[in-house]
Order: structure tokens, then C-alpha cells, then sequence
């Protein structure tokens, strides 16, 4: 497919979080206001970790190419979405911090799907990660995140990628303001994420290198050049997911 030749360009989200199955296209609204582009969820799918068992893993090297389940949920998928012409694929996982030394394992998990199925379509599928998870971004902009909370947070100074648990630590702040409350991932998240300035939170080239990577994959997929939006000319990118740019 010659993307010099699409007006106008359909990412689909396969994602593995309850939120970012109904508001994760929120997070490229900046993308979108471009005008040549859209983004919309394809389904929300289960997270997938590498077998550690030697029993089940030597039944997976005995057996044949990866299993029905993960093609019936991942690879078939992604395959019908690109029949629409000038469409791409990202599948996008939270990457916990007990799951982070095996983001490479996890990486190629998942890719091994996409490029047994999509074949020759397989570059326009991509894997990526959100770190530790998506509400670590939410304390990169928090104009946005105390305006839906009404809490008094403030820019966290160094690389939210590094907060160990996001999600924990907004529901604390939220209960100090009353303990009756909790932070709803959904509710709260969904309503986050309308207001969140990406540009802000990737203007650091030293942080959010794993969020930059997205942008930059799909800013590449359209053809556009890396400048400073998103600094994505200079700015750091994800070691492993920045193989398919």
C-alpha cells in the first residue's frame, strides 16, 4: 500500500485495559484535529504474559504456529480491520512494573501473532505499551486530571513512565478529598482523557519515551515528518517498540 496515495488514514486499537477500550481514542485527539486521520477501538482483548511453565511451554514448541485463541482474538481482528484500505493496526498493552523485564518477551508475543497472520500486511501492525499503565500520563498534565478529580495535584517532575502504581496513587488522592470516593478508572479516566494535552506531555524529549513511540509510529505511517510536536525529532523512544518505525 502506497500511503502517499490515502486521503485520509483509520488506526484501530487493540487494547487490553477496561478504559482504554472505551476512551483510549481520546488520547489522539491532537492527531486527529490534523483532519487526515481517525482512531477507533476494534475490541478490547486479554493481556498476554510469556509461559514460564517448562510442562506448558514444551507443549507449545511441540505444537503448531500460535494458538487458535490468540489468533481468533488478536491476528483475525487486526486482519479484517486492514481490508479497509489505508488502515493500520496498533495493539496497545499496559506494562505494569512487575511486567517490565519482560517487555521483550511480551513484545514478540504479541508480534509473533500479528506477523503469522497479517503476513505481508504485517507492517501495518504495531505493538506498543503504555507504562506502567495509562493513568501514569494523567500526573504529566494534571490541569486536566485535577479538573476532572478536583484535586490539587501538581506536574510530576520527573518521568511518569517511572511511577510504579498510577492507579493506586490517584485513588489515595482522591480519598484524601473524601474517603467515601475512590478514582474510577472508566468514569474518571474517560472523562481524563478528553481534556489530557499530549503535546504537553510528550514536550519533555527525556520522558515518555514509550507514549512517544505510538505517536511516532503513527505520525510515520501517514507520512508526516518528525519535528517538535511530540519532539519527536530528538525526543527518546521505547528501546523495543521503536523497531517498527
Amino acid at each position: 500500500m502506497n500511503n502517499e496515495s490515502c486521503p485520509f488514514f483509520y488506526f484501530g486499537l487493540l487494547v487490553t485495559g477496561k478504559s482504554e477500550e472505551s476512551y483510549l481514542p481520546n488520547l489522539f485527539l491532537s492527531l486527529m484535529r490534523l483532519g487526515i486521520c481517525t482512531f477507533q477501538t476494534i475490541r478490547k482483548i486479554e493481556q498476554l504474559d510469556p509461559i514460564s511453565s517448562p510442562k506448558k511451554l514444551r507443549r507449545k514448541e511441540n505444537g503448531k504456529g500460535i494458538p487458535d485463541r490468540d489468533a481468533q482474538r488478536i491476528g483475525f481482528p487486526a486482519r479484517q480491520y486492514l481490508q479497509k484500505p489505508c488502515s493500520f493496526v496498533l495493539l496497545i498493552d499496559d506494562l505494569e512494573d512487575d511486567r517490565k523485564e519482560k517487555i521483550e518477551q511480551v513484545f514478540q508475543l504479541y508480534r509473533k501473532i500479528l506477523d503469522e497472520i497479517l503476513k505481508q500486511d504485517k507492517d501495518r501492525a504495531s505493538v506498543h505499551f503504555l507504562v506502567n499503565m495509562l493513568e501514569a500520563y494523567y500526573f504529566a498534565d494534571t490541569t486536566a486530571t485535577n479538573g476532572v478529580l478536583g484535586t490539587s495535584l501538581e506536574d510530576y517532575e520527573g518521568d511518569v513512565e517511572e511511577i510504579r502504581h498510577p492507579k493506586n496513587d490517584l485513588n489515595k488522592k482522591v480519598k484524601e478529598l473524601d474517603k467515601n470516593r475512590k478514582f474510577k478508572e472508566k468514569e474518571d479516566g474517560g472523562k481524563i482523557l478528553e481534556l489530557l494535552n499530549v503535546e504537553k506531555i510528550l514536550s519533555n524529549p527525556e520522558t515518555c519515551a514509550s507514549l512517544r513511540t505510538i505517536f511516532a509510529w503513527c505520525m510515520q505511517r501517514m507520512g508526516q515528518e518528525f519535528g517538535d510536536r511530540y519532539q519527536l525529532k530528538t525526543g527518546k523512544l521505547n528501546e523495543i517498540t521503536k523497531t517498527q518505525i
